[in-house]
C-alpha cells in the first residue's frame, strides 16, 4: 500500500511511524526542511519538500499511483485542497485533519463537495475521549464497541481492593455479572490474561463488558464510580470548547479557567453560559480560590504539557476527585504515570488510531491501541465465508496472544466460554497482540498458521478467563 503524508509535524510523524511499521510504502510532503529532516533520519520513509497544494510535487511523489493521502499540516484549508488536488490527479482515497470549530456542523457538506473520504477532528474526538472518562470516575479511560454496547475500561488495581491477590478464576467465582479481564499491564510487562494468573496491586486492567455488568464488577471489587457534577478545565483551546458542549449534555456544571483574556471573551462569545475565569491554572492560589477541593473532576487542557502536569499536580493534592491531563509528547507518559495521574489524553494517538483504523480499510470497524500500542482491540463483523463459523472456540487454534473477547449478537452481549460458537453477522471484539491485522480473514491465517505447540489454544482458556 502507497501513502503519502502530507505535514511532518507531531501528528505526521506519528501516522509515518505507525504506517511504516504496518510495512506501507510512506512518502512525507512538507516544506519545512527541518521537520522532513527529523522524519528521514528516523523514519524508513520519502522525504519530498514543498507545498503539497502543488500538484508538480504531489506528482513528484507519486500520487497517481498512491493508494491513501493523509493531509494533516496546520491549516485546515491546505489540508481540503490538498485533498481535492489528489483526487483530481488520480489519488485513491483521501483523509484530511480539519479542526476548526467552524467547519465541525458542515463537515457533511464538505466531504461531499471536496470529495474527501474520511475527515479528523483530533480535537473532537480527544473531548469525546475525555468525556467518555467522566461518565465513568474510577477508570482510567473508557473506550467504546459495537456502536456503544461493549466498553473497554481501564482500572487501577490500589491498596484495598480485594480483587488484589485473586486469580482470574477465582475472580470469576466472586462475582455475578459478565465482564473479562482482557489485559493486564505490570510494570513494562503486558499480559493477555488465563484463569491462573493472579491480580496484583499497581496492575491496570482492561476490563470488558456491557457499561452495567463493568459497573457491577467495580461495585463488588471496591472501584465504584462516583457521580461526576462539577468539572473545572484549565485552558479555553478548542479541545475545551467541544468538551464543554459534551458535559452540558450530560448535566454538569463545568468551570472553564484560560490565561487569555482574548480567548476568553471569544468562549463567552460561542459559550454564552459558560461560566469563564481570566485566570492563571497553574497558580495554586487561582485553583484554592476557586474551589478547586469541591471538583469531582479536573481538567488540563491547555496547549503547554508543562502547564498540564503542574496544574493536575496541584489540583490532586488539594482534594479534586478525577485528573486528567492531556500531553502532547508521548515521551511523558511513563513520567505522568509515576507521579500519580492516570487518565492521560494524547490527540495526536487517538487522531492516528483513527486514520490507520481507516487506512486498513472498511472490513475494520473499530481500532483501538493500547499500552503504547503493544496491544490491539479490533471489531469485525463475521460474514458467511469465515471459517470461524459455527466451531466451537475452543476448537480454534489461536495463539495465546489473541483472545476473542466478547461476541454481540443483536442485542445480546456474550463473554463466550469455550463451547460458544460465532454465527455469522456476529460483531466480534478481538483483543491481540499481533501486528497489522485488517480482516478477519488475516486473524483466521494467524488462527491456523505457525507450530500448533508454539500457539496454544488460547480459547481454550474460556473457562478459565473471568466471565462474571
Amino acid at each position: 500500500m502507497k501513502v503519502i503524508i502530507i505535514g511532518a509535524g507531531k501528528v505526521g510523524y506519528t501516522l509515518a511511524e505507525s504506517l511504516t511499521n504496518e510495512n506501507k510504502d510512506v512518502t512525507v510532503i512538507d516544506k519545512y526542511a527541518q521537520a522532513l529532516q527529523k522524519v528521514e533520519d528516523n523514519l524508513d520513509v520519502m522525504g519530498i519538500k514543498g507545498n503539497g497544494v502543488s500538484a508538480n510535487i504531489l506528482l513528484e511523489a507519486g500520487v497517481s499511483g498512491a493508494d491513501l493521502l493523509i493531509a494533516v499540516t496546520g491549516s485546515d484549508e491546505v489540508n481540503m485542497v490538498c485533498c481535492l488536488t489528489a483526487k483530481k490527479l488520480g489519488v485513491g482515497q483521501t483523509v484530511a485533519r480539519v479542526r476548526d470549530p467552524e467547519y465541525a456542523y458542515e463537515l457533511s457538506l464538505i466531504k461531499e463537495q471536496l470529495g474527501l473520504d474520511f475527515v479528523i477532528n483530533p480535537e473532537y474526538t480527544a473531548a469525546e475521549e475525555i468525556a467518555n472518562t467522566l461518565s465513568f470516575s474510577s477508570a482510567i479511560n473508557v473506550e467504546r464497541f459495537a456502536s456503544g454496547r461493549v466498553r473497554v475500561v481501564e482500572l487501577k488495581v490500589t491498596q484495598g481492593m480485594n480483587i488484589i491477590g485473586k486469580k482470574i478464576k477465582e475472580a470469576d467465582k466472586s462475582s455475578a455479572s459478565s465482564v473479562l479481564i482482557g489485559v493486564i499491564v505490570r510494570g513494562e510487562e503486558v499480559i493477555v490474561p488465563h484463569g491462573e494468573e493472579v491480580v496484583q496491586e499497581n496492575d491496570s486492567i482492561y476490563v470488558i463488558g456491557k457499561m452495567s455488568r463493568i459497573y457491577k464488577f467495580c461495585k463488588i471489587y471496591g472501584k465504584c464510580p462516583d457521580k461526576i457534577r462539577n468539572v473545572m478545565i484549565v485552558g479555553g483551546g478548542r479541545i475545551t470548547y467541544y468538551l464543554y458542549k459534551l458535559l452540558k449534555d450530560m448535566n454538569m456544571n463545568i468551570k472553564i479557567i484560560e490565561i487569555s483574556r482574548e480567548r476568553c471573551l471569544e468562549l463567552s462569545d460561542k459559550l454564552p453560559n459558560a461560566l469563564v475565569i481570566n485566570s492563571d491554572g497553574t497558580e495554586e492560589d487561582i485553583l484554592l480560590s476557586e474551589n478547586i477541593s469541591h471538583m469531582d473532576a479536573f481538567v488540563a487542557a491547555t496547549g503547554m504539557d508543562e502547564h498540564n502536569l503542574m496544574s493536575s499536580l496541584i489540583a490532586k493534592r488539594m482534594g479534586a476527585k478525577k485528573i486528567v491531563t492531556k500531553i502532547s509528547r508521548t515521551s511523558y507518559i511513563n513520567i505522568v504515570r509515576d507521579m500519580g495521574l492516570d487518565s492521560i489524553i494524547i490527540p495526536k494517538l487517538i487522531t492516528t488510531n483513527q486514520i490507520l483504523k481507516y487506512a486498513r480499510g472498511t472490513a475494520l470497524q473499530s481500532l483501538h491501541r493500547i499500552v503504547e500500542g503493544k496491544v490491539e482491540i479490533l471489531e469485525f463483523v463475521v460474514d458467511d465465508s469465515s471459517i470461524f463459523i459455527d466451531i466451537p472456540l475452543k476448537k480454534l487454534n489461536i495463539s495465546d496472544n489473541t483472545v476473542i473477547a466478547t461476541i454481540v449478537r443483536k442485542n445480546e452481549v456474550v463473554v463466550p466460554h469455550g463451547n460458544d460458537i460465532i454465527r455469522k453477522g456476529d460483531r466480534i471484539i478481538v483483543i491481540t497482540m499481533e501486528k497489522n491485522i485488517a480482516t478477519l480473514r488475516e486473524l483466521e491465517v494467524v488462527a491456523i498458521g505457525g507450530n500448533q505447540d508454539e500457539r496454544r489454544n488460547g480459547i481454550k482458556k474460556f473457562g478459565d478467563i473471568i466471565n462474571i
